[in-house]
């Protein structure tokens, strides 16, 4: 359940004797880190050097190298970003996704605090905050203004009670490769964290971290594959 938050205006101030760099957002879609990333990433689509476009043996090795040098590249753990983030702003970490922010690697935390939501991006080369924001709704939109409580009201609902936390997720997801993404499995009566892994090879693997006993089983769902392929099994 990552959130997608739109940005407009940023006011970003940076702490004297280089301290870290915070923005806060009011609405728009101006959703920049307030500090560059240390993590570049290089380019690894082939489609410009071999001049096919849908050779998809070239877009498998593409995504595989790509999601091997990522992986490679975050220094910083899913877990300790986590932590970072919550050293940052207070709240509940609901997500935590390696994401390319314009070349740069970031880690990207959606951190609850009652029913406020506050983006942090973090550093996976150094650990540090790079920027953060609150996502306010539109005052004037009374139906993103109610669907942001009902989401955040849903999430309090899930996690009340749960001994297992995101970062906890996380460490226990890092046995089975390098962690990318933690996130809520929020179907509405959501009992576990899923946990996105890369391979050696670039491989993606899912699983389920149970919220109550830190249990990891594979998530056998086609929900994953179905969004990403654009096709859905029949």
């Amino acid at each position: 359940m990552k959130r997608n938050i739109v940005i407009a205006t940023v006011a970003a101030a940076a702490l004297i004797g280089g301290g870290t760099a915070t923005a806060f957002a009011t609405g728009g879609d101006d959703d920049s880190a307030a500090s560059k990333s240390t993590v570049q990433l290089k380019d690894h689509d082939r489609d410009d050097q071999d001049g096919r476009d849908d050779d998809r043996k070239d877009d498998d090795r593409d995504d595989a190298a790509e999601n091997t040098a990522e992986a490679k590249a975050a220094e910083v753990t899913a877990a300790d970003a986590i932590k970072a983030a919550l050293a940052h702003t207070s709240g509940t970490a609901v997500s935590a996704e390696l994401d390319d922010e314009d070349g740069g690697l970031v880690w990207d935390v959606d951190v609850l605090k009652g029913s406020t939501w506050h983006n942090v991006e973090v550093d996976p080369g150094t650990g540090k905050v790079l920027g953060s924001w609150v996502d306010k709704a539109d005052s004037d939109d009374k139906d993103d203004a109610a669907e942001d409580a009902a989401d955040a009201a849903r999430i309090n609902s899930a996690l009340k009670g749960a001994s297992v936390s995101a970062a906890d997720a996380a460490k226990a997801g890092a046995d089975k490769g390098t962690v990318t993404s933690v996130d809520l499995d929020d179907d509405g009566t959501a009992t576990a964290w899923n946990v996105e892994t890369t391979g050696a090879k670039g491989a993606e693997s899912e699983y389920d971290v149970d919220l109550k006993t830190g249990k990891v089983t594979a998530d056998r769902t086609d929900a994953h594959d179905d969004d990403h392929d654009g096709q859905d099994d029949d």
